[in-house]
């Protein structure tokens, strides 16, 4: 019989919606939506297939508990409480690996995590009629919440942030995460049909993300998760059966136009090979190529991109320009939209044009803003079509 979990699946500040909406159509049922993740049921499956599918989740945490403290002595009790003998085996190795404390009367993660740990022997202790634990088995690792004196509890299923998707060896100077760059692609209406340029491709993560979403590959196809080891929690063919079912979901054969520049040769290079590491390398043209000479004679593309942001005081001096060329060679694209998400403030002053929509996303601890220029939608397809698809959907 399976068992049912709540799960947190932490993301980027400002992209729970995107989050929500990837866990709806997976299939499961939302029970919270707070700032910066969002919580769902689901059970063993679900942890795999939260793990394999996702594309924006950093984590999936299998939450354990939640209770109020005030006091480390609550926070020991309240810790105490929770039945972990349900969840950890005698041989398993605990800990808690992070804590954050916000709006709270605890808030040294040094002393937190000291006193869960001690609570969570003296629980196991009495449950398992043992004085030591070896801590030699599976990893279970904790993540710890203190917001507004309520403690939230999981267990870390994944291991390495999920952002680690195992395609990207090599990196630009200031890469933008896998998870935040397939949430932004996700944020615009591009789909595998129409045309996607980056001009900035640094180390090739906005084409890869969204070759990869384009031939319907799973993000978690190429890496390992923590929960593997979890045998009794989690049983392996439940791992088996949702990489199979990844792996059917492919389609290697889809057609696309999707290109990254940059103008260092040698990063074009490096995005060339995390692409053939991906497995999506025949499906993305890079070239090393300047701004100034971004154009295509196709209409209705876009631009996704994450210009240089000039965060070096010797940068700051060169991004008007740059951001005036930028905004020269949208102009002289037809029928095109583009998305930008940078820190630099004056971005609309010098692209020349205010941006139809603008969302402030924090990338780590860095605000930035994800400026969306909009241009025309295609036309439809004649009634004809429209016709026969309705019929037979």
């Amino acid at each position: 019989m399976k068992r049912t979990f709540e799960l947190i699946a932490p993301c980027h500040f400002g992209l729970e919606a995107v989050l929500k909406k990837e866990i709806l159509d997976l299939g499961y049922e939302i029970s919270l939506v707070e700032d910066g993740r969002v919580t769902f049921i689901g059970d063993e499956e679900a942890v795999c297939r939260a793990n394999v599918f996702l594309r924006t989740a950093e984590r999936v945490l299998l939450k354990v508990g939640s209770f109020e403290a005030r006091t480390f002595e609550e926070l020991f009790q309240g810790t105490r409480e929770i039945p972990w003998e349900e969840y950890i085996p005698q041989d398993g190795k605990f800990w808690v690996a992070k804590a954050s404390s916000i709006k709270s009367k605890l808030f040294s993660p040094s002393d937190i995590q000291s006193i869960m740990k001690k609570a969570m022997v003296e629980r196991m202790k009495g449950h398992y009629n043992v004085t030591w634990f070896p801590e030699d088995g599976a990893s279970f690792p904790l993540r710890v919440f203190l917001y507004k004196d309520v403690v939230t509890v999981g267990i870390d299923t994944s291991g390495d942030s999920l952002h680690k998707r195992g395609y990207r060896t090599l990196t630009a100077k200031a890469p933008i995460t896998e998870t935040l760059a397939a949430a932004l692609i996700l944020l615009t209406p591009w789909n595998r049909d129409r045309i996607l340029v980056d001009p900035f491709c640094g180390s090739g993560t906005f084409p890869i993300e969204a070759a990869m979403m384009a031939a319907n590959m799973a993000p978690g196809m190429n890496r390992s998760f923590l929960a593997e080891d979890w045998k009794s929690l989690v049983p392996r063919k439940f791992w088996y059966e949702v990489m199979d079912e990844a792996n059917d979901l492919v389609e290697q054969d889809v057609k696309v136009d999707i290109q990254g520049y940059d103008i260092d040769g040698d990063i074009v290079k490096a995005a060339r090979a995390n692409a053939a590491q991906a497995g999506v390398d025949h499906m993305i043209h890079f070239q090393e190529r300047p701004v100034s000479a971004l154009s295509h004679p196709k209409k209705y593309g876009f631009v996704i991109s994450n210009p240089p942001y000039g965060e070096r005081l010797e940068d700051k001096a060169s991004l008007p320009a740059l951001y005036r060329e930028i905004g020269e060679r949208y102009r002289a694209l037809d029928a095109w939209s583009m998305y930008l998400i940078t820190s630099y403030e004056d971005a609309e002053k010098y692209i020349g044009r205010k941006a139809d929509k603008n969302r402030k996303i924090y990338n780590g601890m860095l605000k930035t803003y994800f400026y969306q220029f909009m241009g025309p939608r295609p036309p439809r397809r004649n009634q004809e079509n429209r016709t026969i698809e309705t019929e037979t959907e």
